[in-house]
């Protein structure tokens, strides 16, 4: 097997691995549970040597070392999604942020647009015929192995063998580094709010059986879940795939048998969960994964009927706009695959595309149904793309309304502390 002669040739350490990366080098990171946290670890220790180095990627989980002050001659991230661990970076003019749909990244990097020169990834043990599964996450990062100059991957025992769109041949790795260690895992909430229930309930009366659905990550998502044991034969298109699905799974809610593309599949990108999906994930037939340019690609994802596309803002001012990427002019996340889903959803045939959030934050000091934005803030999702919107209080409908009755509408749903405030700015503006 001449495929193993070479990959045994290319084992290294660490260390010794990420000695090609070079000033001036644009080096991709495998985000996600899949987080090479060695390989950044030897990287960052050679900061002294390197300089303008870009280091790109999604969200990725764990310490992001490069992001941090002092790194500023070293190392500049470029953020295609902010996560915790760079969102200073980022807001201190340290980093910075693309606003990009998630399915555009993969061509955003084969266009060399976006250049990469070395990527850094997480992958199982190549299989017989010498492939390695991208594992829990093939995302944009199969884009980025195909376009480097230079691929290190962190070969690890105990990644997952993800089935579908999702492998690299070891002839491509330029070095590899073997490991047996535990993947990143990122948990469920612990507890569900009361809030958070009462949300995912009304969002479950939208959801018909036979749907297929998208989640995006957080407590809104998880408290859908617990409000599906009811339904019948539903379907997963989704970019992020979660523990709280292997449930449904396992009781026979899932079953994917109604869905209009990849029938009899659960369709994903990336994982992020925890041990629970990842041994759900690996060799399992019933399991898709991949890259973002096809599973949020909204024209692919309206082929699916049905389809239930359920996602979270931060704020939705009274005639719809939806803020889900910043407060103010303060970077708080991306656009990710929001967009993507929801326009998606809202074509395909029977769809359901749904904006789903808290109707205050900070403990209820600050309605999140506005009058307008907060100035400088983004909006993910325009006025025209919304049609549900969904709080604890209730559901609007603003498919095809006009201003006026958004108005009304979105005021119905706004916790009833801020709906008085709320109706007064409406009138002042016109608007009932």
């Amino acid at each position: 097997m001449k495929w193993m002669e070479r990959y045994r040739s290319h084992v290294t350490t660490a260390e010794e691995a990420v000695r090609g990366i070079c000033s001036g080098d644009h080096v991709w990171i495998h985000p996600g549970c899949n987080t090479p946290v060695k390989l950044i670890e030897a990287m960052v220790a050679r900061a002294s040597e390197l300089e303008n180095v870009e280091v790109v990627h999604i969200l990725t989980l764990g310490p992001a070392p490069y992001a941090e002050p002092g790194m500023e001659a070293h190392f500049r991230h470029r953020a295609l999604f902010t996560g915790g661990n760079v969102r200073a970076a980022v807001n201190e003019g340290r980093a910075d942020f693309v606003p990009i749909h998630l399915h555009e990244v993969p061509r955003l990097i084969t266009s060399g647009r976006l250049p990469i020169d070395v990527a850094l990834i997480h992958v199982s043990p190549p299989d017989e015929h010498g492939f390695c599964s991208y594992g829990v996450g093939v995302d944009a990062t199969k884009a980025a192995v195909e376009n480097a100059r230079s691929v290190i991957a962190l070969v690890n025992q105990r990644m997952p063998r993800a089935l579908g769109d999702s492998f690299v041949h070891v002839s491509k790795l330029t070095h590899v580094v073997e490991v047996d260690e535990p993947v990143i895992e990122h948990p469920m909430a612990p507890e569900i709010s009361d809030v958070a229930k009462a949300i995912g309930e009304r969002i479950a009366s939208l959801i018909p059986d036979g749907a297929t659905l998208q989640m995006g990550i957080g407590e809104i998502p998880d408290a859908v879940l617990l409000f599906l044991e009811e339904k019948r034969h539903l379907g997963v298109h989704t970019e992020m795939f979660s523990d709280g699905l292997v449930d449904l799974f396992e009781m026979g809610v899932i079953t994917n048998e109604k869905k209009t593309l990849h029938r009899g599949k659960i369709v994903a990108s990336f994982v992020i969960g925890t041990r629970k999906a990842f041994d759900f994930v690996d060799n399992n037939p019933f399991m898709e994964f991949h890259p973002n340019q096809y599973v949020n690609d909204p024209f692919i994802v309206a082929q699916n009927d049905r389809m239930v596309a359920i996602n979270s803002a931060i704020a939705v001012d009274l005639t719809g706009q939806v803020c889900a990427d910043s407060i103010g002019t303060s970077i708080y996340s991306g656009f990710g695959g929001q967009l993507d889903f929801i326009r998606g959803a809202a074509r395909s045939r029977g769809g359901v595309p749904i904006i789903a959030l808290p109707s205050t934050a900070k403990g209820g000091k600050i309605s999140r149904i506005v009058d307008t934005l907060l100035p400088g803030s983004g909006v993910v999702t325009t006025r025209a793309d919304v049609h549900w919107v969904v709080t604890e209080y209730g559901i609007a409908d603003l498919y095809g309304r006009s201003l006026r009755e958004r108005a009304r509408q979105l005021i119905d749903i706004a916790h009833p502390d801020f709906r008085e405030e709320l109706e007064a700015a409406a009138r002042a503006r016109n608007l009932v």
